[in-house]
């Protein structure tokens, strides 16, 4: 999106948003819109109307620039225009659908495929079958659907992106890791220096974390039914895909093995577990088992947490209380941008990746800037298959997504004065 279409979009969201105050305001009194306040709707009114044409036109000129590259030329020649789909990142279809519809027909044969999908396709002719050769049955998805799909794959309750997450072009990453601290026996120190005495010489301690990328695939096949069906096939396909690798990708990030997919959270030292309080009843949630698992996150993790929470669990955080304040708020004024409210001020996940109820692991927190995860550039890489469901007259779509993660610390850190250890990631016991 460029900066002008931007900018636009944004000045008629505030524009609308304005408004709804002004209705919402006098409705929330049962009453009508006064003088002054009718004339500041309609001039609202008529700015979401100017800034909609607006918008429109943009819009209308993107699309136009897509399909089409203007050379510009000198005084004393004229200007040409040339085809420019080769470049646009959608190689020319309007939609997700328009794409897969011109699979369909050119699967069903009888005629010459549409051009578009040739674009970026290897030759013919090697010596073994791909799918990014239409003459081995399929045909390469254009990269902004692909990017589609991945943008997806990053919404609602997606755990990457709190992640501290590198793009890497190649297979693998190295970084540097050092899991000292200021009050441990390795690493720098410091000490206090006598008058002409020899000084005590530190050095660092470094370790290494080698990330390597790992594979993470969804295969979809599609019936010629529903390709047929542009609309459907447009709300349909991306969402599912990304519904797909978002879990897929979530459950690794907490609970990975590290064999052949990310180094989970909780899967290695790093995490903790705080044990239910004495003669704790099942299927509930004490003050004393929140507050406990606040303490025991490192320095600076309270502000980035979140809680992570089995659905079952929600009916026993009402009533919870600190004195006389709820410490569990759901959706109001306090805890926008939060729909399932907050939990001593940091908001809540309900989440199918938490325990049973009861279950260790029904509620954890978790800061997962604490963990390191690194991506494929791109993204989501996308193929078309016509024949490997050929006897079902279907044509499979597949997803491929490069991850690979792991916790920046090893182990849960041990503190200076307290046999307690810290951890960004912690879970509540079973009850």
């Amino acid at each position: 999106m460029n900066k002008k279409l931007r900018a636009l979009l944004q000045r008629k969201a505030q524009a609308v948003a304005d408004a709804r105050k002004l209705v919402d305001a006098a409705s929330a009194e049962e009453r009508d819109l006064n003088e002054e306040e009718a004339k500041q709707y309609d001039e609202l009114r008529a700015q979401i109307d100017n800034l909609s044409a607006q918008i429109a036109r943009e819009e209308s000129l993107i699309e136009a620039e897509r399909s089409v590259a203007v050379i510009p030329a000198a005084d004393d020649t004229r200007v040409t225009v040339e085809e420019n789909v080769a470049q646009d990142p959608r190689r020319g279809f309007k939609s997700f659908g328009e794409f897969a519809t011109a699979v369909r027909s050119a699967a069903s044969g009888g005629g010459i495929p549409d051009r578009r999908l040739l674009i970026g396709a290897a030759a013919p002719g090697s010596t073994y079958a791909n799918e990014s050769n239409a003459a081995d049955g399929g045909y390469p998805v254009p990269p902004a659907f692909s990017t589609e799909v991945f943008t997806l794959s990053l919404e609602d309750d997606a755990l990457l992106p709190m992640t501290d997450n590198v793009n890497v072009t190649g297979n693998s990453m190295a970084f540097p890791k050092d899991e000292t601290t200021p009050w441990g026996t390795d690493g720098v120190r410091a000490y206090w220096q006598a008058e002409a005495s020899v000084a005590t010489a530190t050095k660092p301690k470094f370790g290494v974390a080698q990330l390597r990328l790992h594979k993470l695939m969804a295969l979809v096949p599609v019936t010629d039914e529903l390709l047929a069906d542009t609309g459907a096939l447009q709300s349909y396909l991306p969402g599912l895909m990304a519904r797909s690798i978002r879990w897929k990708t979530n459950e690794s990030l907490l609970f990975g093995t590290g064999n052949g997919q990310p180094l989970g959270a909780f899967a290695g030292d790093a995490g903790i577990v705080v044990a239910k309080e004495s003669g704790q009843a099942a299927s509930t949630v004490a003050l004393a088992n929140v507050t406990k698992m606040i303490s025991r996150l490192p320095p600076g993790s309270f502000p980035k947490s979140v809680w992570l929470i089995t659905p079952d669990a929600l009916p026993a955080l009402f009533g919870l209380t600190l004195g006389n304040y709820p410490i569990y708020l759901p959706v109001s004024a306090g805890a926008q941008g939060s729909p399932y409210g907050t939990l001593m001020g940091r908001p809540i996940m309900v989440s199918q990746h938490a325990a049973a109820f009861s279950s260790q692991g029904d509620i954890a927190l978790v800061d997962m800037s604490y963990y390191r995860s690194i991506t494929k550039g791109g993204g989501v890489e996308m193929a078309t298959s016509m024949h490997l469901y050929f006897d079902a007259d279907a044509t499979a779509f597949r997803a491929t997504f490069r991850v690979d993660g792991q916790p920046k610390i090893a182990a849960a850190i041990a503190q200076a004065k307290s046999s307690n250890t810290l951890s960004p990631f912690i879970q509540l016991g079973a009850r």
